[in-house]
């Protein structure tokens, strides 16, 4: 996850998937809210797209339009 670059964003779906956790995405939010302050927590999202995690996008120079992010052109490959 450290790796997310900026302009770059995943979906807690993408992280668990990528750690071998499919289906765990929960469990990925889990520990970003316990221990994850160290981590580019901001770049991924929850269909909700966060006010706070939205702000901190933008002040990367991200993308939000229209309040939402697009996850088709910013989700890293």
């Amino acid at each position: 996850m450290a790796a997310i670059p900026p302009g770059s964003v995943l979906a807690y779906g993408d992280v668990a998937a990528r750690a071998g956790l499919p289906g765990r995405a929960r469990l990925v939010g889990r520990i970003l809210a316990e221990d994850g302050h160290d981590l580019p927590w901001h770049r991924v999202l929850h269909a909700a797209q966060e006010h706070e995690q939205l702000a901190r996008l933008r002040a990367e120079g991200e993308l939000a339009d229209g309040g939402r992010v697009s996850m088709r052109r910013y989700r890293r490959a």
